[in-house]
């Protein structure tokens, strides 16, 4: 994650998927007033909901320090908005992690795959909302990157990344964390690079391997060629390198919570048997 901190704006892919989320914001009748942007520097969806939401506040929870400070470079605007002729900017607030402001959206984009405990996430997206907020999400399904999992099984590797999970259980997951009417979607988008190369530059700005069976130790030149040699293998008559992702989308509400009724009335066995004309029998 501190490596992804320092790359130059988010991947295509990311920035492809919050556009596509952000158009599903015109279906809700009550649009959200302010908005919690969930690893906002990694997923790159500020622009995408703003053009939903130009009005809405924008809050930022970022995982440390260091992608806080990343928020904040991303944040400032180009000079000339401060003589008041470029757009109107948003208002940003940056949170910790662990103690999110309460707000009407957290909106989580392509990030859950990438949390080591998605359900503690959830709880976090939980705290975050208030009463009837919206959960809106994108995050990785278990068919993602299956061309690039075949190759490294002919190669005897381990996983290249961390198992991803099934847009089932992860609806179940929300409502153990007590979400909603979950509401659960995917796609398949398929990404095409015209070299090896290109594809793994791409590949280290999407996020890192997760994975426990991974490594522990750096690649070595020998091994990253091999890499690319089956990566070259598997190419298309232009030479162009395939990868699917299956993006999962999801939104989920938090509900009123329930209020436990202290109005019950408790009636003794003896009591009951005596109304009801049961006679005991003692043996």
């Amino acid at each position: 994650m501190r490596r992804l901190a320092r790359v130059e704006g988010a991947p295509w892919l990311h920035q492809e998927v919050a556009r596509r989320m952000a158009d599903r914001l015109k279906l809700f009748r009550d649009q959200p007033s302010d908005w919690i942007d969930w690893w906002g520097a990694l997923a790159g969806g500020a622009t995408a909901v703003a053009a939903v939401l130009p009005r809405s506040r924008r809050l930022v929870v970022e995982p440390s320090d260091e992608w806080v400070l990343r928020s904040r470079q991303l944040a400032r605007g180009p000079w000339w908005s401060i003589l008041g002729r470029g757009p109107a900017q948003q208002r940003i607030g940056l949170v910790a992690d662990a103690s999110p402001a309460q707000a009407s959206m957290v909106w989580a984009n392509m990030m859950l795959h990438l949390c080591p405990n998605p359900p503690g996430c959830m709880a976090q997206w939980h705290a975050a909302l208030k009463v009837g907020g919206i959960l809106m999400f994108s995050t990785l399904g278990p068919d993602s990157l299956r061309e690039l999992r075949a190759l490294y099984a002919e190669q005897g590797w381990p996983a290249p990344h961390a198992p991803f999970t099934d847009m089932h259980d992860i609806g179940d997951q929300l409502v153990h964390s007590g979400f909603a009417d979950p509401v659960m979607d995917q796609e398949r988008i398929v990404l095409n690079w015209s070299s090896p190369q290109a594809m793994l530059t791409e590949m280290r700005t999407m996020g890192a391997n997760l994975s426990p069976t991974r490594p522990p130790g750096l690649h070595t030149p020998r091994w990253l060629a091999r890499l690319r040699d089956a990566l070259a293998q598997r190419a298309d008559a232009q030479g162009r390198i395939h990868l699917s992702f299956e993006v999962v989308y999801g939104h989920a509400f938090k509900a009123m919570p329930k209020v436990a009724r202290d109005d019950a009335v408790t009636i003794s066995l003896e009591s009951l048997r005596s109304k009801l004309g049961v006679e005991r029998l003692d043996p």
